[in-house]
Order: C-alpha cells, then sequence, then structure tokens
C-alpha cells in the first residue's frame, strides 16, 4: 500500500466511533457532517433533517454530528476531506465541486434553467441521477440533488440595469470556471474567495460585490454591506449531499436506502425553506435600506453571453446542455 493509501486508510479507520446506546449492546457508529452556512437557514435545516431521519431510520445505530459555518472547513476544503476520508459528509453548493468533477460544471452555465421547476425537476429525473453518479469515480457517493437557489447580484458601487453596468466591477465569485468565464464575458472582474471570508471582503471593500440566492444573501446579513441588489437569476446554484465511497460502500443495502431516504428528507427541508426565503426576503432587505432592482432585462443578458455559451456548448455537448435547456414535466 502506497503512503496515500494508508493516510487514506487510517483515517477511515478513525472515523466511525463506536460506543454503546444507553440499555443495550448496540453498536453505534457516529459520522460528521459540515456545511459552510450558518444553522438557521436552508443549509442548517437540510443537514439537521439528514441527522435526524439517519438516527430514526437506522433506529440510532449511525448518529451525524452536524456542524455549521465553516467550523470544519469551507466547501472545497470539505469536499477534499469526504474525497479523502477525513471528513464522512458534507452538504456544500456546487461552486468548488468542479475541482473534484469537472463534467459537473454543466449545471453553472448561466440561463441554463428557466425556474425552480424546471430547475428541480431535472435534478430529480434520469439527467439528475446520472449526473450525481459521476462522483463515483472520484471517490464521493452523491446522495441527492437540493437547492442553493438562483443567484442574483449585489454591490455597493451602481444598480445594475443591463449587461453594461457590470463593466468593471470587482464580484466575488465562487470557484466555478463557468460561472468565472461568464462573468469576465460581461466586463466583471470575478474574484474566486471561500464563502466565510465574503461578508469581510465587502465591508472592507476587498471587493465590490458578490452573487448569490436570496436565502444566502439575507441570512448572512449581505444587505448591511451591499447598496443594490439586482434580481439577474443569472445561474441556477444546487446543492449535493456528499459522503465518502468507502464509507458508502460499507454500508448494508438497508443502510444505503436509509441514507438516501434522509438525504431526500433533507432535500425536502431545503427546498422549502429556500420558497420560504424567497417569499419574504425581498421585503424584508427593501425595508432595511437595501435598492432592489426586480425589472430585469433577462433577454439582455442572455445575449451578452452568446459567444461564451457556444463554447461551453462545445465544451459540455451541445446535445447535453440542449436537454437540459428543453427539459419538460411528464
Amino acid at each position: 500500500m502506497n503512503y496515500l493509501g494508508w493516510i487514506k486508510g487510517a483515517a477511515l479507520a478513525g472515523v466511525a466511533t463506536i460506543a454503546l446506546t444507553a440499555g443495550s449492546a448496540q453498536a453505534q457508529t457516529v459520522w460528521r457532517i459540515n456545511v459552510s452556512m450558518p444553522q438557521d437557514g436552508h443549509h442548517g435545516i437540510a443537514i439537521d433533517t439528514f441527522a435526524e431521519e439517519v438516527e430514526r431510520l437506522t433506529e440510532g445505530r449511525y448518529v451525524i454530528e452536524t456542524f455549521y459555518a465553516g467550523s470544519l472547513g469551507g466547501e472545497r476544503e470539505s469536499i477534499e476531506g469526504v474525497q479523502l476520508g477525513t471528513l464522512e459528509l458534507t452538504f456544500t453548493s456546487t461552486g468548488p465541486v468542479p475541482n473534484f468533477v469537472p463534467e459537473l460544471s454543466i449545471l453553472d452555465i448561466p440561463f441554463l434553467f428557466r425556474d425552480y421547476e424546471h430547475a428541480r425537476g431535472v435534478l430529480d429525473s434520469e439527467i439528475g441521477d446520472e449526473l450525481l453518479g459521476r462522483f463515483e469515480s472520484h471517490g464521493i457517493k452523491g446522495l441527492a440533488w437540493a437547492d442553493n437557489g438562483f443567484r442574483h447580484m449585489t454591490n455597493d458601487i451602481r444598480p445594475i440595469e443591463s449587461p453594461e453596468d457590470l463593466d468593471g466591477l470587482k464580484l466575488r465569485t465562487m470557484e466555478s470556471p463557468v460561472h468565472i468565464a461568464a462573468y469576465r464575458e460581461f466586463g466583471i472582474l470575478p474574484t474566486p474567495m471561500a464563502f466565510p471570508e465574503v461578508f469581510a471582503a465587502l465591508q472592507q471593500g476587498v471587493v465590490d460585490g458578490q452573487e448569490n440566492p436570496l436565502s444566502v444573501i439575507e441570512s448572512n446579513n449581505f444587505d448591511e454591506v451591499q447598496q443594490y441588489l439586482s434580481m439577474t437569476g443569472h445561474v441556477f446554484s444546487p446543492c449535493v449531499f456528499l459522503m465518502n465511497l468507502d464509507l458508502w460502500n460499507g454500508l448494508s443495502d438497508e443502510d444505503q436506502a436509509h441514507f438516501v431516504e434522509a438525504a431526500q428528507a433533507g432535500t425536502a427541508a431545503n427546498r422549502a425553506r429556500v420558497d420560504e426565503d424567497e417569499a419574504t426576503a425581498i421585503e424584508t432587505m427593501r425595508a432595511d435600506g437595501m435598492e432592489i432592482l426586480e425589472d430585469i432585462d433577462r433577454d439582455a443578458f442572455v445575449a451578452a453571453l452568446s459567444e461564451v455559451n457556444a463554447q461551453f456548448a462545445e465544451e459540455f455537448g451541445a446535445e447535453e446542455v440542449q436537454a437540459i435547456r428543453d427539459w419538460q414535466p411528464e
């Protein structure tokens, strides 16, 4: 066994904490799941629900300890930990996922999805299942897709009403190569940055703005350090439950089904919270003094990306991209 293999094996050997449940001789395995967002939000409710359901469905044989606000690392570090076996589970946006599974960058194409029904329908379909399966060749098991939400742009310089208004703005972005390429086409100066660093960077003027779903903008109080919010809806950002593949393979068929069911319950809770946040966030932040532009010319933004979209079609396959665009509910 090479050194990396030994490290991975040692890590996996140490992740299962065995204890005796009170009044019984039943072994209990304790694993951890980490998110980069606060507990009181759509990421927190996802992993809280997942943890509750795992413990219920396995009758306490598996217990999931939950960690929030990047306490075990940012999203990229968490995915890497899951891949190596130093962390058992994570729930993450797909921002850093292409660093591990490059072909999943297809989901980052701007204006790929029409609305929530379209995005959720694709991810819950055979298309989503096939994309989820691509994690396995990279040492990771994808359990279920969930929502981060449609991303909108905020900044502290000027209102964004047209693509031309973006020229020269320095925006924090996720690590997605597709996002970065598209934002450069807009004239944005993209600045990839780990999420826990974003508030301070906005507050200190290191970047002019950022882009995130409404639930993220509100729950992280970005309205305190950003004057303008433009409802661009330029990218749908999924989230995903991820698990170390070796640990997954060590589960019985029954427990594998339990973990998937728990993740799907987490997804349902996550999506309900996203819907709730979307229904109230605009008025809440407007009342707090944020200037919000809802009447955005989507077609103008789409047209501004025609050249880079042609590159994406070539990179990911025109048929595969079109299959996502054309998906309709049965």
